[in-house]
């Protein structure tokens, strides 16, 4: 439990983990011990760019063995912070649940709920947990950050509405993603 003060009374924060998580019915987060809902359910314009853009990536990785293109899974970092990224490219073998190493790349795709969480909260946990590759997708804008892990910052390599990027994933797989058909 965690204690501040709000205007001379001490306040009591309780702090959840992944036990407490697994029981919880709808869509949530748990971030550092905090449950955050995650509703209302993503708008069709985000749900669109997810499927395009899961489409486009499990296409491209076809001849890859080890890689895999996953929609939201639980991504546990430790008991009391799990994540639910909207998109995932995973290239070793998940044997639990959930997901509990670091994937090769997260999608984060932005709504109005949950865009400063990505850019910041997220930001900083995926670059923590060594994930070489973050993308966040602005469906307003229709704009694409490609962030780039070198030597344990990232670094941000494109963005975007129409380009075409490079992806290096273990096991020499790659993939080479126009980003423009997303938004078609």
């Amino acid at each position: 439990m965690e204690y501040f003060r709000e205007m001379g009374a001490t306040k009591m924060i309780p702090r959840y983990t992944y036990d407490d998580y697994k029981n919880w019915e709808g869509n949530w987060e748990l971030i550092n011990g905090i449950p955050f809902a995650m509703s209302p359910a993503p708008q069709p314009k985000h749900q669109r760019i997810s499927v395009r853009l899961s489409t486009i990536f499990d296409n491209a990785l076809s001849q890859c063995k080890s890689c895999v293109v996953y929609g939201p899974i639980d991504y546990k970092i430790s008991d009391e912070t799990v994540l639910q990224p909207d998109m995932l490219i995973v290239c070793d073998e998940i044997t639990k649940q959930y997901l509990d190493f670091a994937p090769s790349l997260v999608v984060e795709i932005l709504s109005p709920s949950t865009a400063s969480k990505d850019r910041l909260y997220k930001y900083e946990c995926y670059q923590k947990q060594g994930i070489p590759y973050y993308l966040i997708v602005d469906p307003e804008s229709e704009e694409v950050n490609v962030y780039e892990l070198r030597d344990g910052i990232y670094s941000e390599a494109a963005s975007a509405k129409d380009f075409q990027h490079h992806f290096n994933f273990p096991e020499a797989c790659t993939a080479d993603i126009n980003f423009s058909e997303i938004w078609q």
